[in-house]
Order: structure tokens, then C-alpha cells, then sequence
């Protein structure tokens, strides 16, 4: 990693940091600067404006948990162990990276059509992702015909409140969810009883 890449990855940790202590409105580009050890000047060489800081650290949460769904999918052969795993990869990862799921899920809610934009197209992302799972699974018989995008989209936005709950209540376990989130989601799409994983599978 080159020095200004050294330096970027710096600025977004702190930024992190600041965002999720602060929020949005009340944190100051000078905030960061303090909390990153850069100059302004080298803020500012990365990132032009705090909006721009935002939507990196956006994109970049967003990217690593793609890249965390998509490597524990490809673990996985039919469509119902891939679904299966990537609600355990996400819910691992939010668990992980607190702060920054409630960047995401939280704090860039309202903040203006840039940023709604952008919520928009991660859904879409995260969606194509389930819907291309439950289309597999279907094709291998591991689940029965359903309307895939109707159910992606469902199996997103019962996620995103799940995680949006755990942020607000303050409670420390997100994977205490999983049992009852997964044979929820996994009913929801006509798996039976005695198809649906009743522990974690191994990684």
C-alpha cells in the first residue's frame, strides 16, 4: 500500500469513528482531521467535502461485505446453503463493524437525494445478490418456486430492520438473532421445517 493509499484508509478509520460517535450534521471535516493525525490539506487532497468522506465510507462497507457474502457463498453448493450462509457472513460482519452499519443503515437515512441515491443502488446490490441465490435454489430444488425479487427484497429489508434494532437498542449479541431470523426468512420462502439448519454451518 502506497503512502496517500496509507493515508486514505487512515482518514476513513477516523472518519468512522467521528461519524458514529457524532453523526452526520455535528461532525466538522475538522473532527476528522484531529481524529486521523493528517493535515487538513491531506483531508482535503483525498476528499473534497465531508459528503464525500460519507459516501466512502458507504461504499466501502458496502464493498467489503459483498466481498464477504460472495466468498462464503462460493462455500456453499445449492441455493439454500448459500442463502444460509450469506445471512450468517452479514450478520458476522455488521456484529464486526458496529459503527459503521450504523453509518449505513442509520445516519445516511434522510440525508438528502445524493445520499438516498445511494442507499437505493446498495439495496439493489445486496437484492441481486439474494435474488441470484434463491433463483439458484430453485433451479436445484433446494427451495420451491416462488417470485425471487418479491422475496430478495423482503429477505433485504427484514435484515436491514434487524440490524437497525440491534444499533438502537444497545443490545451487544446480534448473532443471538440468528436462530429465529433465519427460520423466519428461510419459512418465508417455503423451506420445511426439516430442511432449515438448526446450528451455524462451519467455515
Amino acid at each position: 500500500m502506497t503512502d496517500s493509499n496509507e493515508t486514505r484508509t487512515r482518514i476513513l478509520e477516523a472518519a468512522a469513528l467521528v461519524f458514529a460517535q457524532k453523526g452526520y450534521h455535528e461532525t466538522r471535516v475538522d473532527d476528522i482531521v484531529t481524529q486521523s493525525g493528517s493535515s487538513k490539506g491531506s483531508v482535503y487532497f483525498h476528499f473534497p467535502s465531508k459528503e464525500k468522506i460519507f459516501l466512502a465510507l458507504i461504499e466501502t462497507f458496502t464493498d467489503l461485505l459483498e466481498m464477504r457474502l460472495l466468498e462464503s457463498i462460493e462455500k456453499e453448493e445449492h441455493g439454500l446453503g448459500q442463502l444460509d450462509s450469506s445471512l450468517q457472513s452479514s450478520l458476522k460482519l455488521f456484529q464486526q463493524y458496529r459503527g459503521m452499519a450504523k453509518i449505513v443503515l442509520v445516519q445516511a437515512v434522510g440525508l438528502g437525494t445524493v445520499f438516498e441515491e445511494r442507499r437505493r443502488a446498495i439495496n439493489n446490490r445486496f437484492t441481486a445478490i439474494i435474488q441470484a441465490r434463491l433463483e439458484r435454489g430453485v433451479s436445484d430444488g433446494s427451495i420451491p418456486p416462488l417470485q425471487t425479487e418479491i422475496a430478495a427484497r423482503a429477505w433485504v429489508g427484514a435484515l436491514n430492520e434487524i440490524v437497525i434494532d440491534w444499533i438502537y437498542s444497545g443490545e451487544t449479541d446480534l448473532q443471538e438473532t440468528l436462530p429465529a431470523l433465519r427460520t423466519f426468512l428461510l419459512r418465508s420462502i417455503g423451506v420445511s421445517e426439516e430442511k432449515i439448519p438448526k446450528t451455524p454451518r462451519s467455515k
